[in-house]
């Protein structure tokens, strides 16, 4: 299928591993040219590097951290004028109720809410003058399905769907959509972590903490960056203009619910 959005311009975040480079891949392959951001220099630069060499569009780099603030002002300096933004960042840390402080509630809400409202706030008025845009926003299954351990995720990311339930109807008039992608499992380094905490804590492998868990998905696997990237590039198309304000699961089924 001809996604019709070869030759805009796209900003993805977190985009040298993971599922921010399978969205990147994807988009590439639709002939988007890119703006990267992620925080290490040298595995942005390998994947710039191999995007560039597999698919001839134009790529710009910008390592920077995008939660804090001098480091979005670089990457929106960098990026000026995109038709595509694809939010991501890495989620907190796992733990108990009874571990969180006040900080550390904000320190999520700055990473997986606050970052992408701003970046929101701030390329949503030129897609919307421009009269078309995309704004997908890489959340988590946990939005449908809270994670126990997984808390400072839950409420950052659940603060975040709120806010886009009520942006997208509003901008949407004026040729743009925000959806959200909610991931389950993925093969990840996301994964590897989580994974590697339940193996420590109950003295088991890593391969047997990821057995155990792919037991649990109706698909019996994890998901893969690349098929996640294809859903991503999806609603970044121009047939995709009618899904509007959607949080839409990559999950394999893990999420047992009707709606």
């Amino acid at each position: 299928m001809d996604l019709g959005i070869s030759g805009k311009r796209a900003l993805v975040c977190a985009a040298s591993k993971g599922l921010g480079q399978g969205c990147a891949e994807a988009l590439a392959a639709a002939g988007v040219d890119l703006v990267l951001n992620a925080r290490g220099v040298a595995a942005l630069a390998a994947a710039a590097a191999g995007i560039r060499a597999a698919h001839g569009v134009t790529v710009t780099e910008v390592a920077a951290d995008i939660t804090t603030g001098e480091g979005r002002a670089r990457v929106l300096a960098a990026a000026g004028e995109v038709d595509i933004l694809v939010t991501n960042a890495g989620g907190p840390p796992p733990g108990m109720w009874t571990d969180w402080e006040r900080a550390d509630f904000i320190a999520a809400l700055d990473a997986n809410m606050l970052t992408p409202i701003a970046l929101m706030k701030a390329l949503l008025p030129g897609m919307m003058a421009r009269g078309w845009g995309r704004v997908v926003n890489i959340t988590s299954q946990s939005v449908k399905a809270p994670i126990p351990v997984l808390g400072l995720s839950n409420a950052a990311r659940a603060g975040l769907t709120g806010y886009v339930a009520g942006t997208a109807r509003q901008v949407a008039p004026h040729g743009v959509t925000i959806n959200n992608l909610l991931p389950g499992i993925h093969a990840t380094d996301r994964a590897d972590a989580l994974d590697r905490t339940v193996a420590e804590a109950e003295g088991i492998t890593l391969d047997e903490a990821r057995a155990r868990r792919a037991a649990t998905i109706p698909a019996r696997r994890y998901g893969t960056a690349a098929e996640f990237g294809a859903a991503c590039a999806f609603l970044c198309s121009q047939q995709a203009g009618f899904i509007v304000g959607q949080n839409i699961l990559l999950d394999g089924g893990a999420v047992n619910a009707t709606l």
